[in-house]
């Protein structure tokens, strides 16, 4: 494991997670909405992406492909870096062009849940190159909460998906967020139980840009 790189923060560049039901998706597109409406051209991403390399990891995701151990962590950093520095519609081209870029998940999904299934070290390498968020927002749940979240929804469930999983994934979280502590990332940590409309404010008084009042 490497101890301690020197990160690069992207300014402009805000990022949602928590555990699966958290509420990152709805949260990050409001977050998107509201940059736009005030006048901050913003882009809406996530991970995986919609790529080939993202439909390759959703499938196995889904449970319709059997893989290699280390296999998924390594399409999931294939699909990072492919996402991150396309020359056309990549992250860091979006953010040279004056948007705000949201993601919903980054390489903090990485570090929690493909090291359940691979070594945490063999994550972190894998990872630990990319530059980070100016703000990572993390919205935090109950595993019960989640899985209860989850039951409701009217799609196949996905293999970390299960309550057992989740009290794991939400440790491994919280173990990678001590990793940067020394980096110029601002970590937020919110209640995800909280009403979709109270927790939105909260978010916007975080990272609403500097010269937007309301």
């Amino acid at each position: 494991m490497k101890e301690n790189p020197d990160f690069t923060v992207l300014k402009g560049f805000i990022v949602f997670e928590g555990l699966d039901g958290a509420g990152t998706t709805t949260q990050s597109r409001i977050l998107a909405e509201r940059m736009q409406q005030h006048g901050q051209p913003s882009i809406l991403t996530c991970e995986p992406t919609d790529s080939f390399i993202g439909r390759a990891v959703r499938h196995i995701l889904q449970d319709k492909e059997i893989v290699a151990k280390g296999t998924l962590a390594r399409l999931f950093a294939a699909d990072r870096n492919n996402h991150l520095y396309h020359p056309e519609n990549g992250i860091t081209e979006h953010i040279r062009n004056g948007n705000k870029v949201i993601c919903d998940r980054y390489l903090f999904s990485s570090l929690a849940y493909q090291s359940i299934d691979w070594g945490f070290d063999e994550v972190w390498d894998l990872n630990c190159g990319y530059p980070l968020p100016e703000h990572l927002i993390f919205l935090d749940v109950s595993p019960e909460e989640g899985q209860r979240r989850i039951l409701k929804r009217d799609t196949p469930q996905e293999i970390y998906e299960k309550k057992d999983l989740q009290d794991k994934i939400r440790a491994n979280y919280f173990h990678t967020f001590t990793l940067f502590e020394h980096t110029s990332m601002v970590l937020h940590i919110f209640d995800g139980t909280l009403p979709v409309d109270e927790l939105q404010e909260m978010v916007w008084k975080r990272v609403k840009p500097s010269d937007t009042r309301g």
